[in-house]
């Protein structure tokens, strides 16, 4: 088997996060790189090898800004139900952190809306074989984002305004969305790894454990 780094990989797994206000708003972004990093998202395993995905690229101004706009109509009223107290400082960090990109959205310079032929049903095996199709890719496209020096955070506010969206990108009625992902270049140095609970808490072995 060819060797493979696993500290590269283990720290690119463990520092690939959701970048919100570290974001650079003016540094260029080259159709190139999104296309490399696409071609690796791609890869990713999809049910039944159907390939379904399709990727939307939004990089005209006007499109960015009205994708921000559906974005914010559902970011504000659920901004005011999900404010945490004020002695919680971790969560204070990420509302802050996510009003900032709501804020900004329409001015990162590459939005990405995540496709895939089909729409969810309403029994979960309908919707896990749709967005599993998907989102291997999704987090296959983050992952060479961000080992290039780009980053991004996976939303779906604009979802509550699917529709819009659709009749705005020209998608069919037969496409879900499943999400738009804000791309920039990141700006500060590296990303740390997330304070998590321990695994051992998280995994249960053979039955679920109260």
């Amino acid at each position: 088997m060819t060797p493979i780094d696993l500290d590269a990989v283990d720290h690119l797994l463990s520092t690939t996060r959701a970048v919100r206000r570290r974001l650079d708003l003016h540094r260029p972004v080259g159709r190139e790189v999104i296309e490399e990093c696409l071609k690796l998202a791609i890869q990713a395993p999809t049910g039944s090898n159907s390939q379904g995905w399709r990727w939307v690229v939004v990089t005209d101004a006007d499109k960015r800004a009205a994708l921000a706009e559906l974005y914010r109509r559902v970011w504000e009223p659920y901004a005011g139900m999900v404010a945490p107290d004020a002695s919680d400082a971790q969560q204070q960090r990420v509302y802050s952190s996510a009003a900032y990109l709501a804020e900004h959205f329409h001015e990162v310079p590459v939005h990405v809306v995540p496709c895939v032929y089909g729409r969810p049903g309403a029994e979960a095996f309908s919707g896990a074989s749709l967005f599993g199709s998907i989102f291997p890719a999704v987090w296959s496209f983050q992952l060479a984002l961000r080992s290039r020096g780009l980053g991004s955070v996976l939303t779906t506010m604009h979802l509550g305004h699917e529709a819009e969206a659709a009749a705005l990108l020209g998608i069919p009625d037969n496409v879900t969305q499943v999400g738009l992902l804000p791309v920039a270049y990141f700006t500060g140095d590296d990303f740390k790894p997330a304070q998590r609970r321990p695994v051992a808490e998280l995994t249960y072995w053979d039955f679920w454990k109260e």
